[in-house]
């Protein structure tokens, strides 16, 4: 499995940065569908941002890396209630620095 070196996370992050949340998680936590969510915007867009509600209870940290280990995905950084992933694509748009 692909791993990023902190200038990488710092860029992925940088990038990220204007992005708004495509997903949120509330209540309910982590569920199929939203793994599902989250694999399809993977796929689409190799980088996301996911917005954790107050109503979810659970640890973001935690939730990041259970849906980066469901949808075979990277945790580029957590900040507050936002969890940002990454996830090259086949022909991936993003070019990571080195």
């Amino acid at each position: 499995m692909l791993t990023l070196t902190n200038k990488q996370r710092a860029y992925l992050s940088s990038m990220a940065n204007p992005l708004n949340a495509i997903l949120q998680i509330g209540k309910s936590s982590v569920t199929p569908e939203i793994v599902n969510s989250v694999d399809e915007a993977l796929e689409a867009r190799e980088l996301i941002k996911i917005h954790v509600l107050k109503n979810c209870f659970d640890d973001p940290m935690e939730l990041a890396n259970i849906l980066a280990e469901r949808s075979h995905s990277l945790v580029v950084r957590v900040i507050g209630k936002i969890i940002i992933l990454y996830r090259p694509a086949k022909k991936p748009k993003i070019e990571l620095p080195r």
